[in-house]
């Protein structure tokens, strides 16, 4: 397995909570888990990031919801109407629906749409198809 050279990893109030969101709602895939940790490895497409229930090892401060304010996560997807509909569907509101964004990178404008929805510790991410 290729491990990216950044590879978030969230502290969650409960790991099979968010473990559920991001498999079953968002369609991430386990790489691999340790239940004993309760720690799990996702990916979706070519982004990864990991998720372990709060045990105190890693906790610089306390947290309280949301969790991780002021940082969103960018993870580029095929089809942000798709993860639109996920939401919808299982009636979790979106932070902020469909959009087309522009972004200026080098000289060149760069066109997305993106949406950006909360997961159930409320951290920001927001989901780009160019």
């Amino acid at each position: 397995m290729k491990f990216n050279g950044l590879i978030p990893e969230l502290s969650v109030s409960s790991i099979e909570v968010s473990k559920k969101f991001y498999t079953q709602i968002l369609g991430f895939n386990v790489e691999y888990e340790r239940t004993e940790d309760k720690f799990v490895f996702l990916s979706l497409g070519e982004a990864q990031i990991m998720l372990e229930e709060i045990n105190g090892y890693w906790s610089t401060g306390k947290l309280e919801y949301p969790f991780g304010k002021g940082i969103n996560f960018q993870i580029k997807v095929k089809d942000v109407k798709q993860i639109a509909d996920q939401m919808k569907k299982h009636q979790i509101p979106l932070f902020r629906d469909i959009m087309e964004s522009q972004y200026e990178c080098n000289g060149e404008i760069i066109y997305q749409k993106e949406i950006l929805l909360q997961d159930p510790d409320g951290y920001l991410l927001r989901f780009a198809q160019t």
